[in-house]
């Protein structure tokens, strides 16, 4: 897992140039923006549980079909599954908040998932929209304790990520 000072550096390094004006200001950001990333991690972090139950009440309070028989979250172990995969995606995607990049979604969340859900006859439709409802409520979240908005984008660019990696159709 790389950060976005290392992704950047490596760039760099491949190229065998010297930092210019543009890998500065990226790098001036990451710090920029360091203290806004870290504060809203720590809200995800102390109020994961709430956020993910939020999530999945919304979830299923759209879409009520998932819970009745024949549902992909029908039975306790499946209901279970779906809490626990909503859980992966907040906690990876606090992880590339931190990072401030989306390698770690990549290398250990996202590589081969899609592929799983297909092979198991899950829907992605879904997931996809618990991910949404995600973003809504940790965006909720994060205005409710009055952390700096005007950087709402980059708070909520992981869970766009995943959004738009799992939805990309095989050509």
């Amino acid at each position: 897992m790389q950060d976005a000072i290392t992704n950047i550096l490596n760039t760099y390094d491949l190229t065998g140039k010297y930092l210019d004006a543009v890998g500065i200001k990226e790098i001036k950001t990451y710090f920029y923006t360091a203290i806004d990333r870290l504060e809203v991690t720590e809200i995800i972090t102390s109020n994961s549980s709430k956020i993910v139950k939020e999530t999945a009440n919304r979830l299923y309070t759209e879409q009520p079909e998932l819970l009745r028989p024949g549902g992909n979250s029908y039975t306790t172990r499946r209901y279970a599954t779906c809490l626990r995969d909503i859980d992966y995606y907040l906690r990876y995607a606090s992880y590339s908040l931190i990072a401030g990049n989306t390698d770690v979604l990549n290398e250990r969340l996202l590589d081969g998932l899609r592929e799983t859900y297909l092979s198991l006859s899950v829907p992605i439709g879904p997931i996809i929209r618990s991910i949404e409802i995600l973003k809504e409520v940790v965006v909720n979240e994060i205005r409710n304790k009055n952390i700096n908005s005007k950087n709402e984008k980059l708070f909520i660019k992981p869970f766009e990520y995943i959004s738009k990696s799992l939805s990309e159709q095989n050509i």
